[in-house]
């Protein structure tokens, strides 16, 4: 960092960041350790939570196998990405004693590192957060026996964990690679977050597939065709289920906001650079690694404060929501003093940035409000779905659709009105067009970070949802006391919640990320070539238009991909589950079912789709960019983010919506001939709505955020390249041809139903 001219107290800032994420760390180590410490419970208990246990195990083991061939490539290409193109003026100065050749490999290996270092990163985070869960789930199904309070701890500390990892390792690497490569840092950061990004897209895509073909075909087989409970030990389908929460909800999850968390940094530190150029403040630079900071120490004490009254019933929802306040409260008067003393001297006055980051926790609130709004229990959406199950499952679905359309209205309304407060905190700061286009999308960077600083909060939050529901399941397949599976169902409710509150955060934030890295992607471009952008992009040209009609249509196919596949491997779990239950004794209870056999379809066939999908969503901006060249390739980028904006929150809210409508009905007393509770025509045409809804809240929805960032991340490393050889025009077409061939193969095979296991 030397090369920078950092003052003594910006270098002991920045390794007190540095501090910090290891405090972060050794958190999170603390909360893991009293989790531990909490009794597994009875002889049947453990006997449910090992097979849960070892089929998570298994799909991680098997999807690693999976994916690690991909990384090797993509590593190999990370490095050509900067050895193909001229040196960045930043690299020069960075390493001025270096040959130009030499510059290149340097700068080369540490993308290439760096995107190593993402990808395993984004990996712990997500196989040591399900293993968490999975050590959790028991843990809190014993608790509810005697506590409330005890119960919700346990499985927020828990998902804690998880969340703190996330935290301390996203600005560890952030940091390190700031400290190592300084003004070079971007660069490197590009790879740090698209190995975070790609791998968070393998566990979401991977990990929904699989827990959603387990639910769905679990509930269309045992709860409308057979009236069983929810996790009726006599389902096959039951441990494949449970075992899907732990690694779609909380492996695929972790990851997927871990890698939001890189991605904000990226584009911050990007558009620092610039405003560096112009201005020569450091305090650019510097502040988005102290707001990350600080976001570490106060999701520690916010986390720590969530608990209830003691006794057997409790406000879950009212609990982790004050502990969410307190965590943001904790931020925002503390970035006031940071901006105050720190940034007074940059252009426009210390007031800007602060507001900027401040609008971003803001619209965490805002976006945790208007989730839960939309899919909490107690509010006139899901009321609404519910009263829908009177007249039948159509009714229940098109209520559902609804919720989900309008909530999709309100989140990127909220969001485009983040971006304005960017917009009018730096208007004026400098007359210059081009300078004053960096302010901003700076300020819509810092709202990113500002968003993703509860993190560590987010996380605790997701985690907390599929914990519970595995307890629950636990507590039913173990014959628990009636009162331990209303605390369990309480919390379960309240899980699906904080879920879709989580889903929905993650993807405002993938936007936001996308906003400022499309303002990144026309920096870069002009550093190569400042004539090609120069006029921006002109949503006119029908060039770029045919950009932005093609990148709206990637999130529909991407969706259509991920739940035929959850379509194909249900419709075989329902098989294998009616199979089951024709083996004499599985009915009566006499014979256990073999509940490895489903655990074998599903992680198949989650296997067969990931790097379909992944493929996806990496080939087609190359394949745009050399085909159409960048300006069009800027469109197609909007067209991405518009597109998967909406389509991501509509179906995520209206899965969560249908789940918890569901949830109402399962919560009324039994009463058949009053058509009331579980087993009723009322009951039936809920788990309909619901079973739409999973693969839609649960795979493709959420799917959606790390293929928003993955597009943007390979766009920004393509961009300097596309420009770089433009003229080269036979081999450009020649390679998007070749790509798009290959776009054909792997949408072929994903159509294409795989030969039956039975």
């Amino acid at each position: 960092m030397s090369e920078m001219g950092l003052t003594s107290f910006e270098t002991i800032a920045v390794w007190m960041v540095l501090a910090v994420a290891i405090i972060g760390l050794l958190y999170a180590m603390f909360l893991r350790r009293q989790v531990l410490a909490n009794p597994k419970g009875t002889a049947m208990m453990i006997e449910v939570w090992d097979a849960i246990r070892i089929g998570a195990d298994a799909y991680l083991s098997r999807q690693l196998k999976t994916i690690l061939p991909f990384i090797a490539v993509l590593t190999v290409l990370m490095f050509f990405s900067v050895y193909i193109v001229d040196p960045t003026p930043e690299a020069i100065e960075r390493f001025a004693a270096m040959s130009e050749d030499q510059l290149q490999v340097v700068i080369g290996l540490g993308r290439a590192g760096a995107f190593i270092m993402g990808a395993l990163f984004s990996l712990i985070v997500g196989q040591v957060g399900m293993r968490m869960a999975v050590q959790a789930n028991v843990r809190v199904a014993e608790a509810s026996r005697s506590s409330f309070n005890g119960a919700l701890r346990i499985a927020y500390r828990a998902g804690t964990v998880t969340g703190m990892l996330t935290d301390g390792l996203g600005l560890f690497g952030g940091t390190i690679i700031f400290i190592i490569f300084g003004l070079a840092a971007p660069d490197a950061l590009l790879g740090f977050g698209f190995g975070g990004t790609l791998l968070a897209l393998f566990m979401r895509v991977g990990g929904g597939i699989y827990t959603k073909a387990a639910d769905v075909g679990a509930d269309l087989v045992g709860k409308v065709e057979q009236d069983m409970p929810e996790d009726d030990p006599r389902n096959a389908a039951v441990i494949a289920d449970l075992v899907g929460d732990n690694v779609g909800d909380c492996a695929g999850m972790a990851a997927d906001i871990f890698e939001s968390y890189e991605v904000t940094i990226v584009s911050a530190l990007i558009l620092a650079l610039a405003l560096r150029q112009i201005t020569g403040n450091n305090e650019w630079l510097i502040y988005p690694l102290l707001v990350r900071g600080i976001g570490v120490l106060s999701s520690i004490f916010g986390t720590y404060l969530v608990k209830t009254e003691p006794g057997l019933s409790g406000d879950a929802m009212k609990a982790i929501f004050k502990g969410f306040l307190t965590s943001a409260a904790i931020s925002v008067v503390l970035f006031f003093f940071v901006a105050l003393f720190y940034m007074r001297d940059v252009p426009g006055g210390w007031w800007r940035p602060f507001v900027a980051t401040a609008s971003g926790v803001l619209l965490a609130i805002i976006i945790d409000r208007l989730t839960d709004y939309f899919t909490g229990t107690h509010n006139a959406p899901v009321l609404e779905i519910k009263k829908g199950h009177d007249t039948g499952p159509a009714t229940t679905i098109l209520s559902g659709l609804s919720v989900g359309m309008e909530s999709a209205v309100w989140a990127t309304l909220v969001i485009a009105g983040t971006i304005l407060v960017s917009i009018f905190v730096f208007q004026g700061v400098s007359a210059v067009p081009q300078e004053q286009f960096v302010y901003i999308l700076y300020g819509v960077a810092l709202a990113g970070i500002g968003m993703l600083t509860l993190t560590g909060n987010n996380v605790a939050m997701d985690s907390f949802g599929p914990i519970s529901d595995n307890a629950n399941g636990i507590g039913e397949m173990a014959g628990l006391e009636d009162s331990a599976r209303q605390i369990m169902a309480d919390l379960d409710a309240v899980g699906n919640t904080t879920k879709a509150i989580t889903k929905g955060i993650a993807i405002g934030s993938a936007v936001i990320a996308a906003v400022a890295l499309f303002g990144s992607f026309i920096t870069d471009v002009a550093r190569i070539d400042p004539v090609v952008l120069a006029g921006g992009i002109r949503i006119s040209w029908p060039i770029v238009f045919v950009g932005f009609l093609i990148g709206g249509t990637i999130p529909w196919m991407f969706s259509s991909l991920a739940i035929k596949a959850v379509s194909r491997t249900a419709a075989d779990i329902v098989q294998e589950v009616r199979r089951q239950f024709r083996v004499p004794g599985v009915m009566e209870g006499t014979v256990k079912p073999d509940y490895a056999r489903p655990v074998a379809i599903t992680t198949l066939a989650a296997q067969k789709e990931l790097v379909n999908l992944a493929w996806l969503a990496v080939a087609a901006p190359i394949a745009v960019g050399l085909a159409l060249q960048v300006e069009a390739l800027g469109g197609f980028l909007a067209g991405v983010i518009l597109s998967g904006q909406l389509l991501a929150v509509f179906m995520s809210n209206a899965g969560g919506a249908w789940d918890n409508a569901k949830k109402i009905v399962e919560d009324e007393p039994r009463d058949l001939e009053h058509n009331l509770g579980k087993g009723s025509e009322r009951h039936k045409a809920s788990v309909v709505g619901d079973t739409v809804g999973d693969p839609l809240k649960d795979t493709a929805g959420p799917a959606l955020n790390p293929m928003i960032k993955v597009i943007n991340l390979i766009s920004l490393i393509m961009a300097p390249i596309i420009v770089t050889y433009k003229d080269d025009v036979l081999i450009s077409i020649v390679v998007s041809l070749l790509l798009l061939a290959s776009m054909g193969f792997v949408i072929r095979r994903s159509k294409r139903a795989p030969a039956s296991m039975i």
